[in-house]
């Protein structure tokens, strides 16, 4: 699907980047400063770990990055398309085609089994994996046929993992994947995610308030009051399945 060599490189090119953006909510007379110029790229084939306390302006940034949501100012480019400038419906289209998204909780469709749910979305994207292999990827090869009672937290994850990248999507973006869950139950998600990023070339953002998690990332963002405060890159990624917290 993608060309894991496009990362390597003095200066890769980037599929998202981000120039200046700010968020303005109004609530009343009320204004909230959710993002204040926030620049940000995502790569090729890179993970992302971004780190913030909550009300820091991490997931009001993903929402933006993935067309949930438009800044109040600045600019968003996905690749050579300016998004900002873009129409409802060629968000939508950018959401459908180039974009996965994974949250804190699943949002599976309870009366649909594991292969129905991810179905769902290869069923209208352009060139998607089957069900099958899809969670095959995320190790749930031999849980197809159950519904979402019948699986774990962390296999609803996966499920929802499955669902996200099969219609194998440029970027997955993945908003507090373990917040619901322990500590070894959320290292097997971590494990799925990574191997999507490494094994598909898949560029992966993933929003935790949790700092272990950023020793798997490329590049680490701290974000505190809607600002890029520290960029860190690691020199080697540390894999998921030697994280603990």
């Amino acid at each position: 699907m993608h060309d894991v060599a496009q990362a390597v490189g003095d200066t890769p090119r980037s599929c998202l980047t981000a120039r200046d953006l700010t968020k303005v909510y109004h609530t009343g007379d009320v204004e909230i400063h959710a993002l204040r110029g926030v620049d940000f790229e995502l790569r090729p084939a890179e993970l992302v770990v971004l780190l913030g306390p909550s009300g820091s302006g991490k997931s009001t940034l993903l929402n933006i990055l993935g067309g949930l949501d438009t800044p109040t100012s600045g600019q968003l480019d996905f690749e050579d398309h300016d998004l900002t400038q873009a129409e409802e419906s060629e968000l939508t289209a950018f959401r459908r085609e180039h974009v996965g998204f994974v949250f804190q909780f699943y949002n599976l469709i309870p009366s649909l089994t594991a292969r129905e749910n991810v179905a769902l979305v290869t069923e209208i994207a352009a060139s998607p994996m089957v069900p099958e292999e899809a969670l095959a990827i995320v190790g749930l090869g031999d849980r197809l046929d159950h519904f979402p009672a019948q699986l774990s937290g962390g296999e609803q994850q996966r499920v929802a993992i499955a669902r996200a990248i099969a219609k194998q999507p440029e970027i997955l973006l993945c908003d507090e994947p373990t917040g619901a869950l322990d500590s070894k139950t959320g290292i097997i998600v971590l494990e799925a995610i990574e191997r999507v990023n490494l094994e598909l070339g898949t560029s992966t953002a993933v929003i935790t308030h949790n700092s272990t998690v950023a020793g798997m990332a490329d590049r680490v963002v701290h974000i505190a009051d809607g600002r890029i405060a520290t960029v860190e890159f690691n020199e080697q990624r540390k894999p998921a399945c030697e994280l603990s917290w």
